[in-house]
C-alpha cells in the first residue's frame, strides 16, 4: 500500500512539474531522483546512486550516463533522464545502447519524468534492445503496472525475476499487436484457421471472403459482451459502483447515460485508470469528461431527443456526430474514444 500511496504521490508531482520543469537537470530534480527514491534507493548515497556515470566506450571517452543504480557492488540499473518536454518517441538514446553493452548493467531505464521505458537484453546476450519490454506512464497507470514497477524496488529486486516477466510482456505485447491487427482487418490465414473450427465445408477463396466481415464482427461482439458483463461492477473488486448523482438543476441521469459512461470508461479503462473519466450532466446534453475537465470532452450524450446521437471529440476540440440506436453502438465508436483519451494523456 506505501508502495502505491508513493507512486500516486509521484504521479501528482509530474503533474505540477510539466508546467516548470522544461529542462533536462529541472526534470532529473523535480521528477527523475524522486522516482529513484520511489524504488527504494538514497539518491544521496553514492554507494546507491551515482550521477553523471563515466564508462568510455570504444574512442569515445569521457561521455556520461545521468544516473548509475547500484544494488550492493553491483550497477544493475542505468538511467538517461530527457526533459519533459521530450517525447520519448523521438528521444536519441544510442549512448544508452553503447553504455549498456559495456556496463554490467542489466536493466537500462529511459525516461522524461512522465513515462519510464525499461530496457533489457532478450534478443541477444549483453546487447540492449531495441525496443522496451514495459513502460510506466505516471499520467496513465494501473493496477497491473503498478505490479510490474513494484519489481524494480531495491528490496524487490530479482534480475531472474524481471527477465521472466520481460519475456512474459514482450510476448504479450506481441500477442496483443496481433490480436489488435485481426480485429481490425482480420488477413486470410487468421479467418481460414478460424472457419475451420464451424465451417463444413470446403474453404474456397469466395468463402474465406465471406467470413471475413463474420470474423470481425465476431471479435466487436465478444468485446461488447464481455464489456456489458462489466458495466455493472466498477472495477473496483466487483462492488457496485455508485455513480454520481446530479440534483442541482434538476437533471435527471437516465439508466441509458449511466450505461454509456460505463461503455465509455470500459473502453478508455485500456489506456487510463477508470477514475479519470467522469460524467456530467446537463440539460441539454450528458458529457463524459477527461479528469472532469469541461475543457478535455470525451463523448457528449444527446438522448434525450427523438433522435439519439453522440459528438466525439477529437484532440483539436472538433466534435463528430453519431447517430446511434442505443447505447451498444458506442462500442462501435472505440477507436475514436481511444484516441481523444490518448491526446488527453
Amino acid at each position: 500500500m506505501a508502495f502505491k500511496d508513493d507512486v500516486a504521490d509521484l504521479a501528482k508531482r509530474a503533474i505540477s512539474a510539466q508546467a516548470v520543469a522544461q529542462t533536462e537537470e529541472a526534470t532529473k530534480n523535480a521528477i527523475v531522483m524522486p522516482f529513484l527514491r520511489v524504488l527504494g534507493f538514497d539518491v544521496f548515497d553514492p554507494t546507491q546512486i551515482i550521477p553523471e556515470y563515466v564508462a568510455d566506450v570504444g574512442l569515445k571517452k569521457g561521455e556520461k550516463i545521468d544516473y548509475a543504480v547500484k544494488i550492493g557492488d553491483r550497477i544493475e540499473y542505468l538511467v538517461e533522464a530527457k526533459a519533459v518536454s521530450v517525447s520519448l518517441r523521438d528521444a536519441q538514446y544510442s549512448q544508452l545502447f553503447r553504455y549498456f553493452h559495456t556496463s554490467d548493467a542489466n536493466i537500462a531505464m529511459l525516461t522524461n519524468g512522465l513515462q519510464i521505458w525499461f530496457f533489457t537484453d532478450l534478443e541477444a546476450p549483453n546487447k540492449m534492445d531495441a525496443n522496451p519490454f514495459f513502460k510506466f506512464d505516471l499520467l496513465g497507470y494501473d493496477e497491473n503496472d503498478l505490479r510490474e514497477l513494484e519489481k524494480f524496488h531495491k528490496a524487490n529486486f530479482s534480475i531472474d525475476n524481471i527477465k521472466a516477466a520481460a519475456s512474459s510482456l514482450k510476448y504479450l505485447r506481441g500477442a496483443m499487436a496481433f490480436i489488435e491487427k485481426q480485429w481490425a482487418n482480420p488477413d486470410e490465414e487468421f479467418v481460414r484457421m478460424a472457419a475451420r473450427d464451424f465451417y463444413e465445408g470446403q474453404l474456397r477463396a469466395s468463402v474465406i471472403e465471406t467470413m471475413k466481415p463474420i470474423v470481425k464482427r465476431a471479435f466487436d461482439d465478444l468485446f461488447r459482451q464481455r464489456a456489458l458483463k462489466r458495466i455493472d461492477v466498477a472495477f473496483d473488486g466487483g462492488k457496485e459502483e455508485s455513480l454520481p448523482e446530479f440534483n442541482e438543476a434538476k437533471v435527471e441521469t437516465t439508466e441509458e447515460e449511466r450505461q454509456a459512461f460505463m461503455i465509455v470508461r470500459a473502453i478508455a479503462a485500456e489506456l487510463v485508470p477508470v477514475s479519470r473519466i467522469a460524467i456530467r450532466d446537463g440539460q441539454s446534453y450528458c458529457a463524459i469528461l477527461f479528469d472532469d475537465n469541461n475543457r478535455k470532452p470525451i463523448i457528449r450524450l444527446h438522448f434525450n431527443a427523438k433522435t439519439k446521437f453522440v459528438t466525439v471529440f477529437g484532440a483539436d476540440k472538433e466534435g463528430v456526430r453519431h447517430d446511434v440506436a442505443g447505447v451498444e453502438d458506442i462500442f462501435g465508436l472505440r477507436e475514436a474514444i481511444k484516441a481523444v483519451v490518448r491526446s488527453y494523456q
